[in-house]
């Protein structure tokens, strides 16, 4: 990649070595510029030298390796000092209602501002609520700018090296961006949309919403469908013709939101409309909706086997809270696993290991002896298996299958007494 004569010179830093601030620094270093790495981790900054990232990603491993000489990781502030432009790039933590600790992030920042040049910029990418970039006072306004991550786990490399626009949070809009922050955004040749720090801090919320919408709205009519005789998935090819509605939209159904990043989205926005008086009544009803439908497992699998036979084991493939990730956080599957408390568990999962039940390395062998399956999460690998595999080695031929990991008619076909989300009748016949 060659870069302009204005960026070619320029060092990039992050500080936070995180999820977010690992994906986005090395593709930072893979696009070619020279880039510093800072966690205050001196243990951690000793593994990533040594090629031991602590985060799973496709491609990441790869790029990282093919970054030598341009991306230096460190535990020491003080080499920061090099930089045009620092990143404040550590992950935010969240409870689990959806709040947000932004103590670490205000600190960090304080603590990275006193380490720059004096012409340097600060760009907050960790996601924070409108007016906390304002408020920061340790940089002056024109050197410090807010710009929105995009960051999605399981294609977060995909989606850094191919970003669909870069949305910067600025003091004042009108104002030209600084030459080498405007040089840097360029290299990635993507659209620039600078705006003040609360429209862009809203900005991310706003599209996480129109996400969590789309995501409400595929649930609950694929909810209706299996009652009404309909097939959800013969639907959404109409929808996605639909100009207004567009081929990308999050239209498949599944356990409801997970993950942290849209449930701290929700919580945020209902915080700030209860301190307007404003009506948050959808937004709520979005987090409703995401439990209810996070349960329909659980109700599955009770009403199909548990009922009758409580000392059935289950087979469970997928931990993670989706696929191509090590994260579990809001998980659906370890919170139906949590729901059927006394209910003996065979799980697999690539990434994850679980410290409550029986684990096995290979999705096969989690089938032996087990009177059901669960593919609670929809890892690539699994869809390798055919139905037929499936049959062959599970004890009885209940399969619950929400994100349609398997094919249903090859289910029906070897006969799995196969239930996936948004499919009408019974939803085991075919039609």
């Amino acid at each position: 990649m060659t870069l302009s004569h204005e960026a070619a010179g320029l060092t990039v830093g992050f500080a936070g070595m995180t999820h977010l601030g690992l994906v986005s620094s090395s593709v930072v270093a893979w696009r070619g510029f020279q880039t510093i790495c800072y966690d205050a981790d001196a243990a951690l900054a000793g593994r990533l030298r040594d090629g031991a990232l602590p985060v799973r990603e496709p491609e990441l491993d790869a790029i990282v390796s093919g970054n030598t000489g341009r991306q230096i990781f460190t535990s020491e502030i003080g080499e920061l000092d090099a930089c045009d432009i620092v990143y404040i790039a550590a992950d935010v933590p969240t409870d689990d209602r959806g709040n947000s600790d932004l103590s670490a992030i205000a600190l960090l920042i304080d603590h990275v501002a006193a380490a720059l040049r004096p012409d340097a910029l600060l760009v907050v990418l960790c996601q924070v609520p409108p007016g906390f970039t304002r408020a920061i006072t340790s940089v002056p306004p024109e050197r410090l700018y807010y710009q929105v991550e995009t960051l999605v786990f399981g294609i977060a490399v995909q989606r850094a090296r191919e970003p669909e626009r870069y949305i910067v949070g600025c003091a004042d809009p009108e104002a030209r961006l600084d030459p080498r922050f405007a040089a840097f955004l360029g290299a990635a040749n993507c659209p620039i949309l600078p705006m003040r720090y609360e429209s862009a801090e809203l900005a991310k919320i706003a599209i996480n919403c129109c996400l969590v919408a789309s995501i409400s709205v595929a649930n609950t009519l694929a909810e209706v469908c299996e009652g009404v005789g309909a097939d959800w998935s013969e639907i959404v090819p109409a929808l996605k013709l639909d100009a207004r509605i567009g081929p990308k939209a999050y239209l498949a159904p599944g356990l409801g939101i997970a993950g942290g990043n849209l449930e701290r989205d929700l919580a945020t926005v209902i915080g700030l409309a209860d301190a307007q008086n404003a009506d948050a009544g959808v937004v709520r009803a979005w987090v409703s909706n995401s439990r209810h439908r996070r349960g329909w497992a659980t109700r599955e699998i009770r009403k199909a086997l548990l009922e009758t036979r409580p000392d059935a084991t289950v087979a469970v493939w997928g931990l993670a809270y989706k696929e191509n990730t090590h994260s579990t956080k809001n998980s659906p599957s370890l919170a139906t696993l949590a729901e059927l408390p006394g209910t003996r568990f065979t799980v697999h999962d690539p990434a994850i290991r679980s410290e409550t039940h029986r684990q096995v390395a290979e999705p096969l062998d989690a089938l032996e002896g087990a009177a059901a399956l669960m593919i609670l999460t929809p890892w690539p690998q699994y869809r390798g298996f055919g139905p037929a595999d499936i049959a062959g080695r599970l004890a009885g031929r209940l399969v619950l299958d929400p994100y349609r990991v398997l094919d249903r008619q090859a289910a029906l076909d070897a006969g799995l007494d196969y239930r996936t989300l948004g499919v009408g009748g019974d939803g085991r016949k075919a039609s």
